[in-house]
């Protein structure tokens, strides 16, 4: 496994539509090590999601992953050529960043629930419904496969923070809550 250079905000495989992940390279020795790299770089960054192109790579392609205990953990996910659909319920704002856009924090509306079809990392299809932050987390991944960023999400702009200024006042004003997908 190696660690991949994350891009940042102005390259441009981070606007582009990602391409579906074609069946051939799925079986590939190189695919397994695009993952794996992926897990690890994520991990390294210390973020809790990885899409494709935030490494260079066009592909329809996220994992995500969240440390915790108990319910709070979210374990290693592999969404392959995903398609997300909200289930019903109001939008939540909540706060999100990013690694291709470091240091910045804002809060973005999100659907409360998904419904998350994808392949896994070796193609077998599996359909999962996903809700609060685990939610949010494949919505921000997945918005990286349509070359949206969470900037394009946030309703305004008033919210966006320098994550020093974010911890300083805004998470201690909000009682050390620090939901952030990155």
């Amino acid at each position: 496994m190696a660690l991949r250079e994350i891009v940042r905000m102005g390259h441009p495989v981070l606007r582009a539509p990602a391409e579906p992940v074609p069946a051939s390279a799925m079986r590939s020795p190189a695919f397994a090590r695009l993952v794996d790299d992926m897990i690890e770089t994520m991990r390294e960054a210390d973020g809790v999601g990885l899409a494709a192109p935030q490494v260079g790579i066009g592909w329809r392609l996220f994992v995500y992953e969240a440390a915790g205990t108990g319910s709070d953990a979210i374990p290693l996910r592999v969404a392959v050529n995903p398609v997300l659909e909200p289930e019903p319920g109001d939008p939540v704002e909540d706060w999100e960043g990013c690694l291709s856009i470091p240091d910045l924090r804002g809060l973005v509306p999100r659907h409360p629930a998904v419904r998350l079809r994808a392949l896994d990392r070796h193609g077998e299809p599996y359909e999962r419904r996903v809700e609060g932050f685990e939610a949010r987390i494949a919505q921000h991944e997945n918005d990286h496969l349509d070359g949206v960023l969470f900037l394009d999400r946030m309703t305004s702009l008033r919210s966006l923070a320098f994550l020093e200024e974010w911890h300083r006042f805004l998470v201690g004003a909000a009682g050390g809550r620090a939901e952030r997908p990155e």
